[in-house]
């Protein structure tokens, strides 16, 4: 099957479906992930898709938003990378905020043991991971549980941010780009993440490279917001660039 064929094929699923993954399409037409990658990229650059983590969805449905379980099982490799990196940013006997995200739900699984650290969370998963942990002095922010990221959210998790300030924030994005910033599909989550920036007194970005050039519904803030982006090796030379210019370190891992 030639390229132009393979990508009208890729097209009609993605509007079948409402999305596609790159693990299942190269299975799929029998080619290599980089080849969907390649293909993904093309009907991104035409404006038939928008590429997302770890796959692709219809253009304009820029409110569409993986389950946990979708976000979990893509990119893995990268994602404990990138996580096994972060450990380096914890603060020795200090506070951090932890938001929700895959990648940061990864880092809160390497704490080591004998590390004494504040948590603050609003993330569920990210507070089962710790509740035994010995060291941990973690306290859950609470609100209404979004089904589909299992975060707390409004009123009453804002209310908890804008009581604390904390050493480090470990954030976690859907897209990031120079123009849009740092976005998220909804709303009240966005909101959130928006607080617990204005809570952290330094904001580490962990996002692994699929998420760079991707926008979405809600913006929560600009790469000037963070100190420093962790991510992946298979971040675009012109991407990395774009972040250092906003005055954004970057670690790829």
């Amino acid at each position: 099957m030639y390229a132009p064929e393979r990508q009208q094929e890729i097209l009609r699923l993605a509007h079948e479906a409402g999305r596609v993954d790159v693990l299942s399409l190269a299975e799929r037409f029998q080619v290599t992930a980089e080849t969907v990658r390649r293909d993904l990229t093309a009907l991104d650059r035409a404006g038939l898709l928008r590429r997302v983590h770890g796959g692709a969805i219809p253009a304009g449905r820029l409110g569409f938003e993986p389950d946990l379980t979708a976000r979990e099982s893509t990119s893995g490799d990268e994602k404990d990378r990138i996580a096994a990196a972060a450990l380096a940013e914890l603060p020795a006997g200090g506070s951090v905020i932890l938001d929700a995200g895959s990648t940061v739900a990864r880092l809160a699984d390497r704490i080591p043991a004998d590390t004494a650290l504040t948590v603050v969370t609003h993330a569920l998963p990210v507070a089962a991971r710790l509740a035994g942990h010995p060291g941990v002095d973690l306290h859950l922010v609470g609100g209404r549980v979004r089904h589909r990221t299992r975060a707390a959210v409004d009123a009453w998790a804002l209310r908890a941010y804008a009581e604390i300030r904390a050493d480090v924030l470990f954030l976690a994005t859907n897209g990031f780009t120079a123009d849009a910033g740092l976005t998220t599909p909804d709303p009240a989550e966005a909101a959130v993440k928006r607080a617990a920036i204005a809570a952290a007194r330094r904001v580490v970005l962990l996002a692994d490279s699929a998420k760079a050039g991707q926008e979405r519904f809600a913006r929560f803030g600009s790469l000037a917001d963070v100190s420093l982006l962790i991510t992946d090796t298979g971040l675009a030379p012109a991407d990395r660039a774009a972040v250092e210019a906003a005055g954004t370190e970057v670690v790829l891992v």
